[in-house]
Parts: structure tokens; C-alpha cells; sequence
């Protein structure tokens, strides 16, 4: 077999990532011949056929797979030392860059980074982001890791390390004073609630232990936003579904209460990182102490 061609190995990675010849061609500001003529050049050069059409879809073949987890590989590690040089080395005094899911509780990132906060040799840089955008831009080597409540799982074409960090218990919130009891009866049944938005893992949860109890509850208000379901329990009388992280503050300082713990409900904060060719090492001592932490 002839050296293998990079130039070509890039247009089948990036072909591969897109499924689609046209859509490529266009990203990559050449024609669609010419595309597929650097396609059949790889593989004549390395013997194998890498696609098949289906539907007029591409779809890799077994040979396809394992070249593309390669090239994946040779261009995120690519990526990454691009990154790096233009970033500078580590040096003593380093920027750890992290990512957050937009609709997280900020209580639990500032738990999670707290270590570093007052390190004078560390500068923290912290993005709010979607989903998708907060995986695309970790993907982009634009974050050191990204913080999210969505379990990220990994396919053949994103190599996500996604680490369980803790399982918050879901917790009944509410004013204090209110004559509740710590398990679930029918005082619960006469007020009004704050839920987070139907689909949610957390609603889809407490919709559940609802049917199991027969009852109906009178929602009054809906947020996929920590911080909205925090402000929506602080100025309400009405109860709210949430970790009591959200409103550790308030908690502690008495003017909100954690009347009871949902049975069996947890809210999931996940640290989802990209696979380097060097460690970083503030993000591995970070996600170490923190899963080492007792907690209460």
C-alpha cells in the first residue's frame, strides 16, 4: 500500500461526519467531483471500499468505521495542538475554560469549581450554553470540560468522556412556615405548584409518583431554568420540584424550607470532557476532588 494520503483522509473524515457528498463539498469549498474523486483515490489506496449508497445516503462500511475512528482521532489531536499553540503552553498561571448547560443550577457550579476560585494562579473562564452548542464548542477545543444535567453518550463519530458527578435528591421546596409534613399527604394536595417543563427527566419523574398517589397537582407556573425555578420558589406560595442546591441559600437562611424528599427521583450532574493527547491536569485534580468530596 502506497503512504497514506492526509489530504484525502481529511475530505473522507469530514464526508463521514456530514453523511452527505453535496453538504461537504459546499463546507469545504470544492466540487462535488472533485470530492468524490479524492474519496476514490483513498480508497483505491488503501484497497478497501469505505462507502456504500443507500437511499442515496453514505453510509461507512465496516472497513469505513474503523478508518473514520482513526481519522478522528489524527484531526481532534490536530484540533487540539492548533488550539494549544494559539492559546500558549501551560504555564504557571492558567485559564481553565468551562462550559455550562444554560439551565442549570448555578449553586452546583459554584459548588463544583469551588476549589479553584480563590487559586491565584488559575483564571476561570465560564460560558453558558445549549446543549448542542455547549458539545460543539467542547468538541472545538473552545472548553476545558462542560457541566450539564443531560447524560451525554458517546457514538463512532464523538468521542464524549461523559462522568456521572452526583445524583442530587428532588426535593419539595416552599416558603417557610407551611404545615407540612416530611412525607407525602393530603396537605399537599390544596396548593399550588412549580414544576420544571413537561419532558423533563425531573417531571417526567415526579409526573409519575403523581399517578401513583391519584392526584392532580394545580400548577401554576413551569420552568426549564434552575435559576427561574429558584426565583419562581423565593416569590411564590407556591411549592417547587427542585434539588435543594437550587436554594441552599434561601434554605439557609430560613426563608425557603425542603419539606420533603421525592422518593427515588434525583436530578443528574454530569462533567463531559474530550479525549486529549495531552492531560490536562486542573481539569482531572478538579473532577477528582469533587467526586471524592463527602457530601451531605
Amino acid at each position: 500500500m502506497s503512504k497514506l494520503n492526509y489530504h484525502h483522509l481529511n475530505y473522507f473524515w469530514h464526508v463521514a461526519k456530514i453523511g452527505n457528498l453535496t453538504k461537504a463539498a459546499e463546507i469545504l469549498h470544492v466540487s462535488q467531483s472533485a470530492l468524490s474523486v479524492q474519496i476514490r483515490q483513498l480508497e483505491e489506496s488503501v484497497g478497501k471500499q469505505l462507502f456504500t449508497r443507500q437511499n442515496r445516503k453514505l453510509i461507512l462500511t465496516d472497513t469505513g468505521n474503523i478508518t473514520f475512528s482513526y481519522a478522528e482521532s489524527i484531526f481532534n489531536i490536530g484540533d487540539e495542538l492548533e488550539a494549544l499553540l494559539k492559546k500558549g503552553l501551560p504555564s504557571e498561571s492558567q485559564v481553565l475554560r468551562i462550559g455550562m448547560l444554560s439551565t442549570m443550577s448555578r449553586n452546583f457550579v459554584e459548588d463544583f469549581i469551588n476549589p479553584l476560585m480563590n487559586n491565584p494562579k488559575v483564571k476561570l473562564n465560564i460560558a453558558a450554553r445549549g446543549q448542542t452548542n455547549l458539545l460543539n464548542d467542547l468538541a472545538n477545543h473552545q472548553f476545558d470540560l462542560a457541566l450539564t444535567n443531560i447524560e451525554v453518550r458517546g457514538t463512532n463519530k464523538q468521542m464524549w468522556q461523559c462522568q456521572l458527578l452526583v445524583q442530587q435528591p428532588i426535593c419539595v421546596i416552599g416558603q417557610s412556615g407551611l404545615q407540612l409534613s416530611q412525607q407525602f399527604n393530603q396537605n399537599y394536595k390544596s396548593v399550588d405548584w412549580i414544576l420544571p417543563t413537561s419532558g423533563t427527566p425531573t417531571r417526567s419523574a415526579f409526573d409519575g409518583f403523581c399517578a401513583q398517589h391519584q392526584f392532580q397537582p394545580n400548577i401554576v407556573g413551569e420552568a426549564d431554568d434552575m435559576a427561574m425555578l429558584r426565583l419562581l420558589a423565593r416569590d411564590s406560595k407556591a411549592l417547587a420540584v427542585m434539588p435543594d442546591v437550587v436554594v441552599k441559600d434561601e434554605i439557609s437562611a430560613g426563608s425557603l424550607t425542603s419539606y420533603m424528599t421525592l422518593p427515588n427521583i434525583y436530578e443528574n450532574f454530569y462533567v463531559v470532557t474530550v479525549k486529549k493527547h495531552l492531560t490536562n491536569h486542573l481539569v482531572s485534580d478538579l473532577i477528582k476532588h469533587y467526586t471524592s468530596a463527602e457530601r451531605i
